[in-house]
């Protein structure tokens, strides 16, 4: 039995578990398990390995995309680029561990199509493991961008309450990383005046559940462009079950 899982703090509402049970049956692939893992600390990671021997590969979500790589034998280029991880692939023994960003993946390729020529200015709300992959990604693209903090630390960083009109006018791309309106906190958004977006404004909001949030609700009813992260989800799924399977 080959075994696969999700790790993370609080895993309730998971996509993933969903997700390869319904592969798996689709598929007829009789030979694999796929279970949720919650880890208070990610320093429970090591003793989580000794009783889960098994293990042939893992998927990470938050908060534990970047602290996991402390514990892992070997990084993917492209993870190591972006600074997070969310796949992990185990050798027999689990005497090596390989990380990789499958997020990257997804991303990059559900927010192409969507792409316009003005689109050449991006807000990314959220400064951590996805918004990392999300900032390597619009590099990649030529997109320029800017980091939204509750509390801005790093150069190239704002706060919410920087969000001006010409901040918005100028940024026609706009990422939510963050959990802000994920449920069962839906009817919260990030702050900042939806009265200023426009028609050719994009949002696009990680977060697939609730399908719509309150920030994308909001977008829509001024024209904009909007889309949520299930599509980046199921595409990242599979480029991790491509990993674990060669």
């Amino acid at each position: 039995m080959r075994q696969y899982g999700l790790i993370g703090n609080t895993l309730s509402h998971s996509f993933s578990q969903k997700h390869f049970i319904n592969k798996f049956e689709k598929e007829n692939i009789k030979d694999c398990s796929y279970n949720l893992f919650e880890l208070k600390d990610i320093h429970q990671f090591p003793k989580f390995l000794s009783t889960h021997k098994n293990l042939n590969g893992l998927n990470v979500t938050i908060p534990y995309k970047e602290s996991v790589i402390d514990f892992l034998t070997d990084i993917d280029e492209n993870a190591k680029a972006i600074g997070a991880v969310n796949t992990l692939k185990f050798s027999e023994n689990q005497n090596h561990i390989k990380g990789y960003n499958t997020d990257y993946y997804g991303f990059k390729k559900s927010l192409k199509p969507f792409l316009d020529i003005y689109h050449d200015r991006a807000l990314i709300f959220g400064t951590g493991g996805a918004a990392k992959t999300v900032k390597h990604v619009l590099s990649e693209l030529n997109i320029d961008c800017i980091l939204v903090s509750r509390n801005p630390m790093n150069e190239n960083e704002i706060a919410y309450s920087d969000l001006n009109k010409h901040v918005i006018k100028h940024h026609h791309l706009i990422i939510n990383t963050t959990p802000i309106g994920m449920f069962p906190n839906s009817q919260k958004s990030p702050e900042f005046d939806y009265n200023l977006l426009t028609a050719k404004h994009f949002l696009y909001d990680l977060i697939y559940n609730p399908e719509e949030t309150l920030f994308l609700k909001k977008a829509e009813e001024k024209g904009c462009i909007t889309l949520n992260g299930l599509e980046m989800l199921k595409l990242q799924a599979e480029k991790s079950w491509e990993i674990w399977n060669t």
